[in-house]
Formats: C-alpha cells, structure tokens, sequence
C-alpha cells in the first residue's frame, strides 16, 4: 500500500505546479503586459543543501516563494489602479517601489516608518483607517507579507530542523480571505472604495485580484492540510462571516 505521506506530498506538489504554471505567452492585463512565469523551479535543487530538506520542507519553500510573487504582483497592480497612492510614497516608478519593498529586507527588515513600523494585521488595519493619509498600498501588502513570513518562522528556506504550524498556515489564509474582502468592500466617509481593485462594469471585467488572492488562499490551505496530516497534528478550523470577521493569530 502506498504511503499516505508519499501521496499527499505528490498530490501537493501537482496542485502547486497546476496553481502557478502558464503558458508560454505573455498576459496582456489592465495593468500592462506581464511575463508568463515558468513551473517553480529550486535553483539550488542539486546542491548540497538539499539534502537537507525532506519533500515537505521543499514544499514550503514553493509556497512561500509563489506567495511572496503573488504579493509582489498585487503590489504593482495596485499602484497601476491606484497611482495617487504611490505618490504618497516616492515619484520613482512602481516597479522600484515593490522591488524595493521585498528587495531591500536587509536594510528596512519590513519596518516602514511612513507607516509607524506596524507589521501584519496592524499594518492591514491601518490601509482602511479614515483619518490614515499616507501610502494605504503600503501597510495593506506589508501586512500581508509579514503575516505570512511569521506564520512561516520568519523564514523563506527551509530543512529538516525546522518545524511550522500547520494551524497559523490555516489561520493565514483565512486571515487574507478577511483582507481581501476588506480591500474590495471598505468606503470612506465618501462611499468611495479606499483603494480601488477588480473593475465590473459593461465595458470590462476584470477580476484579476480575486485570482491572485485566490491562488494565495489555496497554496497556503493546501500546505497546511497536508502538514497537518504528515505531522498528525488538528486544525481547529473556524467559519466567520467576512463582514464581521476578526483577524485570526498566527
């Protein structure tokens, strides 16, 4: 008989590969023309060091890595529907301001004074509060990011030795569930959206967005259910009403 381990791994690693290949051509989006990405690839897969992870360590190198893409990619998204947002931040072009943002860990370790240092779901909080007047991309991605990087150690590579809790995986998907409902329903005082998103109307639909939290939601759920089951661990799972939903720890 097969070993449960071995399959849930397999399956995993096809419903990763699945959730982020593309083809080979370009996608021409609202927001410019984005580079199809090849299946996830470890660049250091032969070396050394990969002996020293097992298929689940490896897994959660995938899956923090294509989240980390996906965040980037919202980021830039964002300020291409929202520009007067990266006003508020730097006149340079959105691609340095994201590059910067995930590029530069060594020198700013993900705390921004424009936005008071605030990390994870204070950070989030902070994107929809009426009286904020800065950059709302910024803490809002932010938030996210660190989230994820906490419920994850605080590491992006992973071996053997390391040890994550399936239910802070859980807990973070909910909680960008929560946040992107946030970023597609909150108004101001106005009724107007405070950052806007996916587009309705009879001209266009475009719901890029909802895709790309989507893929986010499903890797981390997916990650967390099987190392759940390979570590024997319960997942206390939690049904919220979005609306009135509380951010989850992690």
């Amino acid at each position: 008989m097969a070993n449960p381990a071995n399959i849930i791994t397999s399956a995993l690693l096809l419903s990763m590969l699945a959730a982020c290949a593309t083809t080979s051509s370009n996608i021409v989006s609202p927001v410019g023309t984005i580079p199809a990405k090849s299946i996830p690839e470890q660049q250091d897969r032969s070396s050394i060091s990969q002996l020293g992870k097992s298929d689940f360590d490896r897994m959660a190198d995938v899956e923090i890595r294509e989240n980390t893409e996906s965040l980037r990619l919202l980021m830039l998204k964002l300020y291409k529907r929202n520009p007067h947002e990266l006003q508020k931040s730097t006149s340079d072009a959105a691609e340095k301001m994201v590059d910067w943002v995930f590029d530069g860990e060594a020198q700013h370790h993900y705390k921004f004074e424009a936005i008071n240092n605030l990390q994870g779901t204070d950070a989030i909080f902070l994107a929809f509060k009426p009286d904020y007047t800065g950059d709302r991309v910024l803490p809002f991605i932010v938030g996210l990011h660190t989230m994820l990087l906490k419920a994850h150690g605080g590491k992006t590579d992973f071996y053997f030795t390391d040890s994550i809790d399936p239910q802070y995986l859980y807990n973070v998907a909910r909680n960008i569930e929560i946040a992107a409902w946030k970023l597609s329903n909150a108004h101001d005082e106005n009724g107007a959206l405070y950052l806007l998103t996916n587009e309705i109307n009879d001209k266009d639909r475009n719901l890029s967005f909802e895709r790309e939290f989507g893929k986010m939601i499903g890797r981390t759920d997916l990650y967390a259910v099987a190392l759940a089951e390979k570590s024997q661990r319960l997942i206390s799972r939690v049904m919220q009403n979005l609306a009135t939903a509380l951010f989850l720890p992690f």
